[in-house]
């Protein structure tokens, strides 16, 4: 099988230039519709690890289906073979680049996850994962769980806003700016903001335990999926290597707190995570090797984020616990 190389595109300063979301029509209003969708995810891609955390915390895993891909993309793109007979048992594909040249049938850019897929006509829904989240959420109310979080509320959006727009470009999008550079130059520049930038989370989240009130939001799912990659990948792969998560204190045990949290760290497949990295990008490592570490079990030492108060979910409660299959099909 061969290894696809991420496709990338680089401004001229060396610069990484993240590919913009083709279809940005949204699951919303008179659209949603439950057991209409598929929602389909990499249990290894950050951006998709939102919107399954997002599904898991709000209930939403009658209402909207869940396919899992192989964490190893090929020069075909993501693929079904996590699934009897390399396809999927919904969408009857073997190829998530199916459904996206049935919706477009000129398209040429990187299919991408997560993506939402119309079960009755087999094409795309959406690929805008910044939004996919944010209508989960808002559109999809009348199909929460009782106890649900409110994850964007009203009163909190435009502070979250805030927050997510930073987090997004010094952080989310930063360590792969980091590790897609092709100067020294814009390495550097990618690697100050990073750093800056997880430096003031630390110095907020010191002093109040969660990132926008007394429990969870949509700015906690967005760092979350960067964070517990970042010792695993983006310290040592993408060159981000100022300090480990683990030496820095606050945002450790802040990652742990959420890490323990259900609807988080059961989200987290590790080995999903590890082998996409290093063996999809043979251009930052040509070896292919995955490695060993780091230590999953230290995710489960206590965090002692208690005492800063607040609760993870406020007045509601926890997600039930999700079944043993893997991730794949009800995860």
């Amino acid at each position: 099988m061969a290894r696809a190389q991420l496709a990338t595109e680089t401004s001229t300063r060396g610069e990484f230039v993240r590919q913009g979301n083709r279809f940005t029509e949204r699951v919303a209003g008179d659209a949603v519709e439950p057991g209409r969708y598929r929602l389909v995810v990499s249990l290894a891609c950050p951006w998709a690890h939102r919107a399954v955390i997002v599904r898991r915390l709000l209930g939403l895993e009658d209402a909207i289906s869940l396919a899992v891909v192989d964490p190893i993309r090929d020069d075909q793109g993501w693929r079904f073979t996590l699934d009897d007979g390399g396809r999927d048992p919904v969408l009857g594909i073997e190829f998530l680049a199916q459904a996206y040249h049935a919706t477009d049938p000129g398209y040429r850019g990187r299919v991408t996850v997560p993506s939402i897929v119309d079960v009755h006509s087999g094409r795309i829904a959406t690929n805008d994962y910044p939004q996919i989240t944010l209508d989960l959420s808002t559109e999809w109310t009348a199909h929460h769980r009782d106890g649900a979080p409110r994850l964007y509320a009203e009163h909190l959006r435009a502070e979250i806003d805030a927050i997510n727009a930073e987090v997004f470009r010094d952080v989310n999008n930063g360590v792969y700016k980091c590790g897609f550079a092709t100067t020294q130059e814009a390495y550097e520049r990618a690697f100050d903001a990073l750093f800056g930038r997880l430096d003031a989370l630390s110095g907020r989240l010191a002093h109040q335990r969660f990132l926008v009130g007394d429990t969870i939001t949509e700015a906690d799912v967005r760092l979350f999926p960067t964070l517990v990659r970042f010792d695993a990948v983006y310290h040592g792969h993408f060159k981000c290597n100022r300090n480990k998560l683990i030496e820095s204190p606050v945002l450790w045990a802040y990652a742990r707190d959420l890490y323990q949290t259900p609807g988080f760290g059961d989200t987290v497949d590790f080995d999903h995570i590890k082998r996409h990295y290093y063996g999809t990008h043979p251009m930052i490592n040509p070896t292919g090797i995955v490695p060993k570490g780091p230590l999953e079990h230290l995710w489960n030492e206590p965090h002692g984020r208690e005492q800063l108060g607040g609760s993870p979910f406020g007045d509601g409660t926890a997600p039930s616990t999700p079944p043993p299959n893997g991730g794949r099909g009800q995860l």
